[in-house]
């Protein structure tokens, strides 16, 4: 895991927040190696790994699957997730503070994850999601009760134009009072991409105002693609 918490230290975070601020996403290529990539995948059918497994279709949410997490997470999963929020936590601290919403996070994972169990939410969000030809993601957010974190991260564990075609990764920014703009990213195997779980802020004439933002997959059209989502709030 020391190779890893190296990377996260190493990344470039003024970058990562600036990109953050002005777009509501950001990129740190490479953050995990193609072995890393392959273990998650080859552990997907172990049972005792998960708590839950979702048929997108039976919902409605797409077409696709994914299963939540046991705590205790596995430790490359557990390692990411905590050496990241603290960078993570003084963006969102950030927005709050610009939006005036009275909100702030502690800069420790601990003591956020802590907060939610106060408030009853024990159980992990942590996923990994696999799609097949056909496979996709209807638009939505990761909203797990009234403890919320507002940023999140994907881990690409599939190598685009090699183990699958399409699938790309969605977002669409729904401003007030004007059409809604999407973005298409299509991200390489081991890439981790950082981006909004509900909103961020824009600039405006009288000052910061919310926007809204959703996340989805495009359709899978060959191949079989892999992600895993690291959700930092617990859900009820």
């Amino acid at each position: 895991m020391k190779e890893v918490t190296r990377k996260i230290a190493s990344l470039h975070w003024e970058a990562i927040s600036a990109e953050m601020h002005d777009k509501g996403y950001a990129l740190a290529p490479q953050l995990i190696t193609a072995t890393d990539c392959a273990g998650l995948i080859n552990e997907y059918n172990n049972a005792s790994l998960y708590r839950k497994t979702i048929t997108m279709e039976r919902y409605r949410f797409g077409l696709g699957e994914y299963k939540y997490f046991n705590y205790p997470l596995p430790p490359l999963i557990d390692t990411i997730r905590q050496e990241v929020y603290p960078h993570l936590s003084a963006i969102a601290n950030k927005w709050m503070e610009v939006l005036q919403t009275g909100i702030s996070y502690p800069p420790d994972f601990g003591e956020f994850r802590k907060r939610c169990h106060q408030e009853g939410q024990t159980k992990p969000t942590v996923l990994i999601l696999q799609y097949g030809q056909g496979g996709h993601n209807t638009l939505h957010q990761d909203l797990y009760g009234n403890i919320f974190f507002p940023i999140q991260v994907v881990l690409f564990l599939t190598e685009p134009g090699k183990d699958h075609e399409g699938g790309e990764f969605v977002l669409v920014e729904q401003r007030p009072r004007a059409q809604s703009k999407a973005i298409v990213l299509q991200p390489g195997k081991g890439d981790m991409l950082i981006f909004t779980t509900n909103f961020r802020p824009v600039k405006g004439s009288k000052g910061y105002y919310r926007v809204n933002m959703k996340h989805g997959v495009s359709e899978v059209r060959k191949g079989n693609r892999y992600t895993l989502g690291i959700i930092f709030h617990d859900a009820a």
